[in-house]
């Protein structure tokens, strides 16, 4: 039986009635007295959550392909393939737990539903994809002919200037040659998420961005980070998180005072929100800012502060109110700094106080550095708190508007990463010969290719679909699925690059190694993908459930 669109609907729909029971069934039992979710209950169900949480996101993938999927073609074949396999996921993590998911029968058990099942799965339609994507260029759900010719620029810059830097930058965990972030800036890239009135691209909307801004971002993402994900770090969420804070809550002094410089490259932006035992429980953070006169004295300490040597803004989350306020306690400040390069500097500052800070090592991710940074009675001007005194407060809200595109751009760069890998891929595997025979010419070779095809093209399609749901002023929890999603297929992507490479694999000369230690980064920042699943993904969709049925729909049959 040939494989067709119809059949990845047929698939889809049995699929997305099986997670939607699941969620009926959870929302009911994490309801609290309030009609809320209930965050002990939910942390008792954390092994179902974790699990239906993936299903939701494969599901919410497999719907975003369609469209794209009707157009027939590679596009109908890896559609139809990659609602195969959220099918087989799904099974494999509800099978035997079937009380917990609030079913009894699985609906591609039997019928049309097992049929399409079937031709989804084959073996055949595996291996139709892969004579495509291994004979010619992987495709993209298609766009305006602007963000087409948009591609191909970034495409070609990374080709040209990225890429020949990324194996030294990493080998060496060198800085970030002053020469890339000059041509990022002439790109235009560091304004792509501040508005025109300063001076930046982007024209607005609801969220602040039209859906052509948010897909000119997510589509330079992914092409940069196809040469270095390393080397593409400065322009993706830094300016995006400080611009989307000023906007949202900022003055307006402020922001003229800071965002025209950011958005022409002059002013690079770091973030200073983690700390040593608060990572993504930021309603627990510790370091103080204290008001004395026309400044506050800020103590404590922050990791993981990504590029904060070479910023020269540095934004960071501190408590204003008392541990008990928690989240509602935090405000964010905006540090005026030098930049320092290498990895250790310290800062004495013009006011009093003093900022030490040393790079973490890492096996990925290199050339900005990551810094554990201490603050010692470091004292910041009263003017440099966003907002001012009606900011107080609302630190961890204004840094939680830029959550939904950050994350939508850490799907991005998981699927440029992805693309990077697959190619190295599939070139290696055409010219390496095994047993007198090309190694792409194996039927496993060529059922990982197609795989690795179609979880690019569904995760793509995905992040595409987000900035379509965020431009509309929603999204939120769409932009944690992508990127969860998303970010756990570049590790299975890129791991089985580096094996189709064999032993070549593990070497440094063969950038596929790379990919793969960069690759596991990205289900750690932008949310750490257990918190994510449990206490984002999981909770909104009980919560989305609560909503649309407040007394409680399943009815337990």
């Amino acid at each position: 039986m040939e494989a067709t669109v119809e059949h990845a609907r047929t698939l889809l729909t049995a699929a997305r009635q099986v997670v939607d029971r699941a969620v009926a069934r959870l929302a009911v039992d994490v309801r609290g007295a309030n009609g809320r979710v209930d965050l002990e209950r939910l942390d008792r169900e954390q092994a179902i959550v974790y699990d239906l949480s993936a299903a939701a996101c494969l599901v919410g993938a497999g719907e975003a392909m369609l469209p794209w999927g009707e157009s027939g073609g590679l596009a109908e074949m890896l559609t139809t393939a990659f609602s195969g396999h959220v099918v087989a996921e799904v099974n494999s993590r509800l099978q035997g737990r079937e009380p917990a998911w609030g079913v009894e029968t699985l609906p591609w058990h039997g019928g049309d539903v097992a049929l399409a099942f079937a031709a989804a799965r084959s073996v055949e339609l595996l291996d139709r994809i892969a004579e495509q994507v291994t004979t010619g260029p992987l495709p993209s759900p298609p766009q305006t002919d602007e963000l087409d010719m948009a591609r191909r620029v970034f495409r070609d810059f990374a080709r040209e200037k990225v890429a020949p830097l990324a194996e030294a930058v990493h080998r060496n965990d060198s800085d970030i040659p002053e020469s890339i972030i000059s041509d990022f800036a002439r790109m235009g890239l560091f304004g792509m998420g501040i508005t025109e009135e300063y001076g930046g691209s982007a024209s607005g909307g609801p969220a602040g961005h039209s859906e052509n801004d948010l897909l000119a971002m997510v589509v330079a993402t992914e092409e940069i980070t196809r040469g270095s994900m390393g080397l593409a770090g400065p322009f993706i969420t830094r300016p995006e998180i400080l611009a989307t804070a000023l906007l949202k809550g900022g003055a307006e002094e402020q922001a003229k005072r800071w965002l025209p410089g950011v958005a022409s490259g002059e002013l690079m932006v770091a973030v200073a929100v983690t700390e040593p035992d608060y990572g993504s429980d930021v309603a627990g953070l510790t370091t103080t800012a204290t008001r004395e006169g026309d400044h506050y004295r800020i103590n404590g300490v922050k990791t993981w502060s990504t590029f904060s040597g070479r910023a020269d803004l540095l934004l960071v989350l501190a408590r204003t109110g008392t541990r008990e306020d928690k989240h509602r306690g935090l405000s964010l400040f905006v540090i005026e700094k030098p930049r320092f390069p290498g990895h250790a500097w310290v800062h004495e500052g013009e006011d009093g106080g003093r900022i030490d800070a040393r790079a973490i090592s890492t096996i990925g991710y290199r050339g900005m550095h990551s810094f554990e940074i201490s603050f010692e009675d470091y004292l910041v001007p009263a003017e440099n708190l966003i907002g001012g005194e009606a900011g107080l407060g609302r630190g961890f809200y204004l840094q939680m508007n830029a959550f939904a595109n950050g994350r939508m751009q850490t799907a991005a760069r998981a699927v440029g990463l992805m693309r990077a890998a697959y190619e190295s891929a599939a070139r290696y595997t055409q010219e390496r010969h095994v047993f007198g025979a090309p190694l792409a010419d194996y039927q496993l070779t060529r059922t990982k290719l197609a795989r690795m095809a179609y979880l690019m093209a569904a995760c793509q399609a995905y992040t595409y679909r987000c900035a379509h749901l965020i431009a509309e002023g929603g999204g939120q929890l769409e932009a944690s699925m992508v990127k969860s999603l998303a970010c756990n297929a570049a590790e299975w992507v890129t791991r089985e690059a580096q094996q189709l490479h064999g032993g070549y694999g593990y070497a440094e000369e063969y950038p596929v190694s790379r990919y793969f230690l960069d690759a596991r980064v990205l289900s750690l920042f932008e949310g750490a993908d257990e918190t994510l699943a449990v206490r984002v993904i999981g909770k909104g969709l009980a919560e989305r459930a609560l909503r649309s049925s407040p007394g409680g729909g399943f009815d337990g049959r």
